[in-house]
């Protein structure tokens, strides 16, 4: 038997593996730090507006007052998470420094005044300038940085959401559809784990969600379980969070092109998605889908932690969530759409789980995280967020509902710049420059 062996090739290796840990450390410690600093104010500016409703009256006017100082102080910084995208791909004037802080204190307007949106958006966005402005100060390749920018996503997202496994695996899936950036692996791994472990060393403690370890019956041990006829209502509500997360993101693009058609000038658009909110809220009778929707000081209020619950959700709560985020970001509100999605998903699922006779836990979760599979095109991260936040019983459940969701998104999503790496039928090719929005225009009536 021979025993071939290349010290030099591992020594390679050990470099390599040392260099990044040396890069995504400190990066990490930062952009970590910056989400715990986002995390806490977020939760202020939320209190803030449950004891304050009168807060809301004042969105228009915060809108116009955010648009202005983009417009004179964030050029380069409008483009948010797909200027990212844009710039790992092509690397071209690189990401602006001066996005954190924008996005940052753009988020926390929104949220203030009521505005609906998510948290996501602005860790990614916070953590590719800072990843960028890391890569001005170090003497790094192109290559080593677009590999910065992609583990500064990883931190942005591990910190802010506590799933620092499916915050790697997202970084390296949301680039191109169908294909993984292995490449960057091991810096992502690393930022992503530091993002959350700097986070939480600030005092930050994330939601905690609890699903029943059994479902219907099963082995008294907790190890994982499957139902034939559960399985089979789960991959029948897996198309219909598919369907939901094409009409969302169609949606939010159709809108943002109408908005722009009837206000010309940027810093005016908010004015009228800002009004358009207060409408709804009289419209409908509540406030239950301004914010982040998480949580809410009046108990009969649906949330995302109620849809977890019989009954904690209404038939139609999840479109009328689709209208508010839709509105509150296509008019040029800042935040992201991941936190949305999740509570689109989590009422969608409690309303199926009454329709098909299912158990209301577990059809929330499948629906909070397969809805954002279907809206981001990343169905292994968000099985593996699944698995981080509701535990790995049912691990085949969620991944069968994140890659049928995954499936029926066909080639939509909320990330117009995310490339299509491999078409998901395979019976249509792809340029290597095809991205969704180039498929998206081809698709015009």
């Amino acid at each position: 038997m021979e025993f071939r062996w290349n010290p030099r090739e591992h020594w390679a290796l050990a470099r390599y593996a040392l260099k990044w840990a040396a890069l995504s450390v400190p990066l990490s410690a930062v952009v970590g730090s910056a989400c715990a600093l986002f995390l806490w104010s977020l939760d202020k500016a939320t209190r803030y507006r449950w004891d304050h409703p009168n807060a809301l009256f004042a969105l228009p006017a915060a809108g116009v007052a955010l648009g202005l100082v983009y417009h004179f102080f964030g050029k380069g910084s409008e483009g948010g998470n797909n200027l990212i995208l844009e710039e790992i791909h092509e690397p071209g004037g690189g990401v602006p420094r001066r996005m954190a802080p924008l996005i940052l204190v753009g988020t926390l307007v929104t949220h203030l005044f009521g505005g609906s949106a998510g948290r996501e958006g602005t860790a990614v966005q916070m953590g590719g300038s800072i990843a960028g402005a890391f890569s001005r100060l170090l003497p790094v390749s192109a290559h080593d940085r677009r590999t910065l920018l992609m583990a500064g996503m990883a931190a942005g997202f591990g910190g802010v959401f506590g799933t620092p496994l499916a915050g790697a695996i997202f970084a390296l899936e949301v680039l191109a559809i169908g294909k993984l950036s292995y490449e960057a692996l091991i810096p992502c791994l690393i930022a992503a784990i530091g993002g959350d472990f700097a986070c939480t060393a600030w005092g930050i403690r994330h939601t905690d969600y609890h699903l029943a370890a059994l479902v219907g019956g099963g082995p008294s041990d907790g190890s994982s379980w499957v139902n034939g006829l559960l399985l089979l209502k789960v991959a029948v509500a897996s198309v219909a969070f598919g369907l939901a997360s094409v009409l969302f993101s169609e949606l939010a693009h159709g809108a943002h092109a109408v908005f722009r058609k009837i206000v010309p000038w940027p810093y005016l658009r908010p004015a009228l998605g800002g009004g358009l909110v207060i409408a709804m809220v009289y419209a409908f009778g509540t406030r239950d889908y301004l914010g982040l929707g998480v949580t809410s000081p009046d108990p009969s209020a649906v949330t995302i932690l109620s849809s977890f619950q019989a009954g904690g959700a209404g038939d139609f709560s999840w479109l009328w969530k689709i209208l508010f985020t839709v509105v509150t970001l296509s008019s040029g509100f800042k935040g992201g759409e991941v936190t949305p999605l999740f509570f689109i998903g989590a009422a969608l699922g409690n309303a199926l789980s009454r329709w098909l006779g299912a158990p209301v836990e577990l059809f929330a979760a499948l629906g909070f995280v397969a809805v954002f599979a279907g809206a981001t095109n990343t169905p292994l991260a968000c099985t593996i967020m699944a698995i981080e936040l509701f535990g790995p019983v049912h691990a085949v459940y969620y991944a069968v509902a994140c890659y049928l969701a995954y499936l029926f998104s066909g080639h939509t999503g909320i990330y117009l710049s995310q490339r299509i790496g491999i078409s998901k039928t395979g019976l249509e090719g792809s340029g290597v420059s095809d991205t969704l929005r180039s498929k998206r225009d081809r698709r015009r009536p």
